[in-house]
This record gives structure tokens, C-alpha cells and sequence, in this order.
């Protein structure tokens, strides 16, 4: 069975892929065929989470054990195939690729193809440039106070009107 996930960025708007993969490769799998995909160094610590249609985050998929004490089942890339936790279209997931930033990839589920298998992932569709994979900090902590200042006009402009 090959799992198709569509791939897009809230920071680049025309730009998606679309990576067919065998459903019983590792997460790690995955990874590195998105990080191939976008033409990302493979040397950074990247996370996926499953999530809900609202994409909330629930489960996390893991490069590394970080070494956190709880409860839950830790998920790591390598020891997890990616049909152990993702069964059906539509299933929605985000891959943080830069942690320190949180910047991340939003994908879907879009298609299950049963009856097929491929030995290697395939991107089946490439449109639009990536993001870029790092961002000068500095430039980021202006673009967010920007946007939080914006935000808290567009507010203010609101209760003044109610």
C-alpha cells in the first residue's frame, strides 16, 4: 500500500509537494524524503505530530529521545512505520523543521493506493520554492513583534466599534 501526502507551507503560498511512500516505511523514511524534496541539510532535529482536522498537535514522531520523563509512548522516526499511526485519508500532520522557530510544514493524507508498493519515496509533485530552511533570528523576532502589533490593532479597532 503507498500513502500520497500533500505538502504545504503557511509561509510560501504557492508552494506544495506531493510525496507518494510505501505506508509501512519508517517516519524517518518520510523525513528525508520531504527534507530531499526541499532541499534541506538532513543535520537539523525535526519532529512530526499528529494532529487533529483542526491541527491541533496530539502525537509527536521524533528524531531523537530527548530524554523526557512521562507517561506517554515516545515515538521514535526510525522505529515507527508510518501505518502504525497514520490509517486513513485525511489524517493531517505537521513536520516542525526548524525547532527553534517552530516553522513547520502542514500535510495530508490525500490518497491511499492499495495494491501498490514502491521500495523508495517518490515526490510526485513539486511546485513553488520552499521556505528557507533557516532564518536569521533577529529578523524573525521583528517579522512576529509585527504581526502581534497588528493583531493588537485590529483588536483595538474591534472593541472600539462593539
Amino acid at each position: 500500500m503507498v500513502y500520497r501526502f500533500k505538502i504545504v507551507s503557511d509561509e510560501v503560498d504557492n508552494f506544495c509537494r506531493e510525496i507518494e511512500i510505501d505506508a509501512d516505511a519508517s517516519f524517518l523514511t518520510l523525513r528525508n524524503a520531504i527534507l530531499d524534496s526541499v532541499g534541506y541539510t538532513k543535520d537539523e532535529l525535526n519532529s512530526f505530530f499528529l494532529c487533529d482536522d483542526d491541527w491541533e498537535k496530539r502525537e509527536e514522531i521524533t528524531l531523537e529521545d530527548m530524554g523526557t520523563y512521562s507517561d506517554d509512548d515516545i515515538w521514535l522516526m526510525d522505529d515507527t512505520h508510518i501505518n502504525e499511526l497514520v490509517e486513513e485519508e485525511g489524517q493531517r500532520l505537521i513536520f516542525v523543521f526548524d525547532y527553534l522557530t517552530e516553522r513547520s510544514f502542514f500535510m495530508e493524507l490525500k490518497d491511499v493506493i492499495t495494491r501498490k508498493t514502491l521500495m523508495d519515496p517518490l515526490c510526485t509533485r513539486k511546485e513553488g520554492k520552499p521556505p528557507h530552511q533557516h532564518v536569521n533570528i533577529n529578523e524573525f523576532d521583528a517579522q512576529l513583534e509585527q504581526k502581534m502589533a497588528a493583531a493588537a490593532s485590529e483588536e483595538e479597532e474591534l472593541d472600539i466599534e462593539f
